[in-house]
């Protein structure tokens, strides 16, 4: 296999067990840090609405324009880029409220589940593994979007994998809480919160077995801007709420500049 695949591969296994990682965070901390969560966020959504807007927007745009015309290219691209926001959006519309994993919680909230009496089990377990496989159906095209990514610019890759991997750790605290308060056990609640988060490699492997096969210029330049699109409403509708949630000062916009200056930082760098 291409060494370029593996490292793709491996970019998107490790974004993916950060979802693990946060479950560990809410069984083995006291308290929230919420201000480091709010900045972390904030961090995240900044270095995916950048490198969406400059690097793969404008690479996904070019490809279609050298292709088929300045015109009929630019409006490819913009197909690609509103699609890939069209699809997340159906994903999200798609899991009940609920089980929706994108619900800000806090260690508190596991803890506090300590103190609570399990009723009800059958319908509780039922509960926390839809909202595991919730999360496993979101991040599905998360993995594809950054192994596409990590494979036409690794420099990009490398900083999508690890904007999303902020962007699991709280998220595997979200799914933590529900399936611990369903089951009672917290070596259940880490399996099922990891497991969901191997729902990213597994895109990848989707992707190389099924989308690279027919990726012609055409082809990679849409799914490239749907990568963007994708990578930026995730921001705008999860990363940045969450961050502000976290904490209600202006600590999630500083990160989020902080998170544009880095990656514009490295683009110029690296390039």
């Amino acid at each position: 296999m291409d060494g370029n695949v593996l490292f793709a591969l491996g970019l998107t296994l490790f974004a993916g067990l950060a979802t693990g990682l946060g479950s560990l965070i809410a069984f083995f901390t006291s308290r929230t840090n919420t201000k480091f969560l709010s900045v972390a966020l904030g961090f995240s959504a900044g270095v995916m609405i950048y490198v969406s807007l400059i690097e793969i927007f404008v690479k996904a745009k070019d490809a279609l324009t050298a292709e088929l015309g300045d015109t009929k290219g630019y409006w490819y691209t913009l197909i690609g880029f509103f699609g890939g926001m069209l699809l997340i959006a159906l994903i999200d519309k798609l899991i009940p409220q609920k089980n929706n994993p994108h619900e800000v919680r806090s260690v508190e909230d596991v803890n506090a589940v300590s103190h609570t009496k399990i009723k009800e089990a059958d319908r509780l377990m039922k509960m926390g593994t839809f909202t595991a496989l919730a999360i496993a159906i979101h991040n599905f095209p998360e993995g594809i979007a950054t192994f596409i990514s990590a494979m036409q610019d690794p420099n990009v890759g490398i900083a999508i994998a690890i904007a999303v991997a902020i962007h699991n750790i709280p998220e595997g605290i979200a799914v933590a809480v529900p399936i611990f308060y369903a089951t009672g056990v917290r070596m259940k609640a880490f399996k099922l919160s990891l497991l969901s988060g191997l729902a990213e490699p597994v895109g990848a492997i989707v992707a190389f077995l099924i989308l690279m096969p027919f990726l012609t210029d055409t082809m990679f330049g849409i799914v490239f801007a749907a990568v963007a699109g994708i990578m930026v409403f995730i921001s705008i509708d999860e990363l940045l709420p969450a961050a502000k949630k976290y904490d209600e000062t202006h600590l999630s916009i500083y990160g989020f500049i902080a998170g544009m200056v880095v990656m514009a930082m490295s683009l110029v760098l690296l390039s």
